[in-house]
């Protein structure tokens, strides 16, 4: 009789809100060891099952997940790596692990934006950085201290591999928490990093005080701009249409607890992006992806309205009544074939 196959060790990345959320999910599920920076945190997800300092006291998590503060521990004892350090950090972790970890590990992103300076998504970074490894991400409409309280969500885990999606997405799955398998990952990775720019939009619109129905134009003409770069890059049109795409362009445009709609909202208020910036305790991938959106517009030859307002006014000193004034003076034309707002 053949000995029952072991359960992979799942080791994840990064100390934050959804890091360590779903660390709690994957350690639901099978052996899981968490890497964060801070001794504190280490100690308070140990010892109280808790990550006081980005999900508060009232989250438990999984008293089987453990956390190390000890990068070649958590690189040398993993199956499956899981990156949840923001964008501008992540090339710098790979770059630490490619020194320790076993050949072949898949890696999974958790992040949701773009290199600055290079313009690459995660799953390049780890294709340049890791050879040989399996890339892909986990997106979706996840507000992170939702999904840790209970609440029912789904995400979508793009491989190019679709067997190996059906197994790691079984990782990630609980009774309450959907995981979905796709081979699109240029299309979720995109997704993931514009719908937070477009986020930034809507929150201006709430400091502007712009009625319901204003907010959905915003939001269904972001989901065609999404789109038609998504194509232009290789990813699929439907993507867009799904978790990754308006699922998650949805709770970010109109979650309370939404960072990119929260600097959209101070950035009507008057306040400058260092001053949001500096007063925020998480990153805001939005703020970084702006920038480069607008290159990849003009790499593709294609009008993108809504980021180009939102890039002027983080970028441009325009305000944010430029912007939706800038939106308005947009000629409508063909709803899905169309270059303007």
């Amino acid at each position: 009789m053949a000995p029952a196959q072991r359960d992979p060790h799942v080791v994840v990345l990064g100390g934050g809100s959804w890091g360590t959320t779903v660390s709690s999910i994957c350690a639901r599920r099978g052996p899981t060891l968490q890497w964060v920076r801070s001794q504190d945190t280490a100690d308070d997800i140990n010892d109280n099952h808790r990550n006081s300092r980005y999900l508060g006291d009232e989250v438990e998590l999984a008293h089987s997940l453990r956390a190390t503060t000890d990068f070649t521990e958590a690189a040398e004892s993993a199956d499956v790596i899981v990156m949840g350090v923001p964008s501008h950090g992540f090339r710098g972790v790979l770059t630490e692990l490619a020194k320790e970890l076993r050949p072949w590990v898949p890696v999974v992103s958790l992040v949701k934006g773009l290199e600055q300076g290079t313009n690459m998504r995660m799953s390049e970074i780890v294709d340049e950085v890791l050879p040989g490894h399996p890339a892909g991400i986990l997106a979706g409409p996840n507000i992170a201290r939702e999904v840790a309280d209970g609440y029912a969500a789904a995400a979508v885990l793009a491989m190019p591999d679709q067997h190996l999606a059906a197994n790691l997405g079984s990782l990630f799955r609980t009774k309450r928490f959907r995981t979905y398998t796709t081979d699109d990952v240029v299309g979720v990775e995109m997704a993931g990093a514009l719908k937070n720019v477009y986020a930034i939009a809507v929150g201006m619109g709430y400091a502007l005080g712009i009625g319901e129905n204003t907010r959905a134009l915003v939001m269904a003409r972001a989901v065609n701009e999404m789109s038609k770069l998504g194509e232009a890059m290789g990813g699929k049109r439907e993507t867009f249409a799904g978790l990754a795409g308006l699922g998650d362009l949805i709770v970010t445009c109109t979650s309370q607890r939404s960072r990119n709609r929260h600097v959209g909202e101070e950035l009507g208020s008057g306040k400058t992006i260092e001053e949001i910036i500096t007063a925020m305790n998480q990153v805001a991938e939005g703020v970084k992806a702006a920038s480069v959106i607008m290159e990849f517009a003009e790499k593709y030859g294609l009008n993108m309205p809504i980021a180009r307002e939102v890039d002027g006014v983080i970028n441009h000193g325009s305000t944010v009544e430029d912007a939706y004034r800038g939106l308005a003076a947009e000629k409508p034309g063909h709803e899905v074939h169309g270059s303007g707002f």
